[in-house]
């Protein structure tokens, strides 16, 4: 995300930046130059008013050099309106300058994209930068324009990222337009708060002053607060461990740019403040055995093979074993097939599976039997050659498998007469909902005489929905569509099975790829399904963290009448943490414990 600074004098006499008047511009208006400052390049607003025309001498201390082509440069003498930025980006090829200097840049300006997705789906927020065709120094050894701390010197909103479709600009109410605000300058932030675990050399932070609301640290995503007030901390370190609820002592500066759809501060990896550890754990759940209860789990073990190190099937068994204390059933997503990525044309995922449940064996856990049914190659997404499905590990000592015919990648699974007519079996697999996404499995299980239908999903993901902090606004968030479909699908199969058994027993689980509060779980539900992640209190209602957002993707949903007999869990053993300390996946799992009403 962005941020902003504010600029001290430095002891140079400053001569005035004149426009070269190009296409008449607002300091132009009486045709003859005038000058130019950068906060009238940047205007208020989030396109510059003299994009495309050239200007010169516009002057500015350095104040990070980004590499030998690309510096930003801030006015040290700016103005009293806070809409309007202090900092720009200068291009200039080889330009040879060195943070203190004092410069006038001459050149064209333009709004450019910098890193980011936009070559293919035109979402990124472009930032003004004069394309220079001269640059000159004119000291050096100047003083740094002050950082503009944030949540001290401006207060970023909390809750509106945007809420008018970028038609005023108001950095005191969207947060969008607050870091545009801040756009090039130098931005502190203080005491900063780790509300995520570091990921590509960026950390997630709030200030030492703002609120978290999560058991970790963390900031949660709702239907109407995504969190404007994250502010990234590009460190361009991979190797910097940190975990949500991690934090700094002392002030974080650097300049605010932009880059993959959110505003970030290009700090200084060498002059962090001292850094402290928080005290994030990784969780146990707190269900003890019942004999007559049963334990579901669901855990999106994130692209698993056989192909895969034996660190990381000790971690995911370890999990299973200790974490969640050995469930009857397990739900699995991202199970790929026996030589993962590697595409073979190949689709079974026995060795997977066998890979798993042997290391589940060593580490003192039951001898779980697994079932699913290979997709054809490559037409469920995901990875490409690595086939990922969902698929079930049960307990033989605890639970069995309904006796049945065990369908094939595009049969149709139904109910009748009590029982699936395919067990497993897909539902609707050659639906076009279903296109390049995982098809839903249902198995039957049976439990203390009881029946139980199981449904495990992989939704389509959000992948090619626009940013939160794009150039469009509101986002079009396209994979909603696709979600909707299928839901309908699940729904009319829950339906289907009700009718026709009012008593039938019915959990669904997995890798949902979208929010509770969101339609696609209001057409999943209907009236005939309860979501027990709403039942989870809200400070640990989270097994995903995207940017900072700690969000729920991952849901076990049960048949209303299994729900007041049914607790839940999320067990927060990843979304928090790094590899280095422990995480095996980026999700966390889900588990349930509940008594079959017949």
């Amino acid at each position: 995300m962005k941020n902003k600074s504010l600029k001290l004098p430095v002891p140079v006499i400053l001569a005035f930046s004149l426009l070269v008047p190009a296409n008449s511009s607002p300091a132009a208006a009486e045709g003859t130059d005038q000058p130019v400052h950068i906060h009238e390049i940047q205007g208020a607003g989030h396109t510059s008013p003299y994009v495309n025309q050239a200007v010169a001498d516009v002057q500015g201390v350095v104040t990070a050099v980004v590499d030998k082509n690309n510096f930003y440069m801030q006015d040290p003498n700016p103005d009293d309106d806070t809409k309007t930025s202090e900092g720009i980006l200068v291009y200039k090829k080889d330009h040879g300058m060195a943070q203190g200097d004092l410069v006038k840049a001459s050149g064209t300006v333009k709004e450019w994209v910098l890193d980011g997705y936009s070559d293919k789906l035109q979402t990124d927020a472009p930032i003004t930068e004069i394309s220079a065709s001269a640059v000159t120094k004119e000291a050096q050894g100047a003083e740094l324009p002050q950082a503009v701390i944030i949540g001290k010197d401006r207060i970023a909103p909390d809750e509106v990222i945007d809420n008018d479709g970028m038609k005023e600009f108001d950095p005191e109410q969207d947060g969008l337009d607050f870091y545009e605000s801040l756009e090039g300058m130098r931005t502190g932030v203080e005491n900063a708060k780790v509300i995520a675990p570091q990921s590509y050399g960026e950390l997630v932070v709030v200030p030492g002053s703002a609120a978290t609301n999560t058991v970790h640290g963390g900031l949660r995503a709702t239907k109407e607060d995504f969190n404007p007030e994250r502010v990234f901390i590009d460190i361009n370190d991979r190797n910097f461990i940190a975990k949500s609820g991690d934090s700094f002592k002392g002030l974080i500066t650097g300049v605010l740019s932009y880059s993959f759809g959110n505003y970030k501060v290009l700090a200084d990896r060498t002059a962090l403040p001292e850094f402290a550890e928080g005290t994030a754990k990784r969780e146990t759940v707190s269900f003890n055995k019942i004999e007559d209860q049963l334990t579901v789990a669901s855990y999106n073990v994130e692209n698993f093979s056989a192909a895969d190190s034996d660190e990381k099937v000790t971690k995911l068994a370890a999990a299973i074993v200790s974490n969640l204390k050995k469930p009857d059933i397990i739900g699995l997503t991202e199970m790929q097939d026996n030589d993962g990525p590697l595409d073979s044309g190949q689709t079974a995922s026995d060795e997977s599976a066998k890979k798993l449940i042997d290391k589940i064996r060593s580490l003192g856990g039951p001898k779980y039997t697994y079932t699913d049914i290979a997709p054809e190659n490559n037409k469920d997404g995901g990875q490409p050659g690595g086939n990922i499905r969902v698929g079930f590990l049960y307990n033989k000592d605890r639970v069995s498998m309904t006796p049945g015919t065990k369908g094939t990648s595009t049969q149709a699974v139904g109910f009748n007469k009590g029982k699936l007519t395919l067990n497993p079996g897909r539902i609707a697999p050659e639906n076009e909902a279903f296109a390049n996404s995982r098809k839903p499995l249902a198995a039957q299980f049976e439990f203390k005489g009881k029946k139980v239908i199981l449904v495990a999903n992989h939704f389509n993901s959000k992948g090619g929905d626009q940013p939160l902090f794009g150039k469009n606004q509101p986002p079009v968030l396209g994979s909603e569509v696709q979600r909707h479909k299928i839901a309908g699908i699940l729904n009319s199969f829950v339906k289907d099975v009700k009718a026709k058994d009012p008593k039938a027993n019915m959990i669904l689980l997995g890798d949902f790829n979208d929010f509770e509060f969101s339609k696609t779980f209001d057409i999943l539900k209907g009236s005939e399904l309860s979501n027990m992640v709403d039942r989870i209190p809200a400070e640990k209602r989270f097994s995903y963290n995207y940017q900072g957002n700690s969000q729920v993707l991952d849901h076990i949903l049960v048949s209303n009448n299994l729900t007041d007999a049914t607790k839940a869990e999320i067990v927060h053993i990843n979304s928090s943490f790094m590899e280095q300390q422990g995480r095996a996946s980026d999700h966390d799992p889900l588990i349930i414990q509940t008594k079959l009403i017949k």
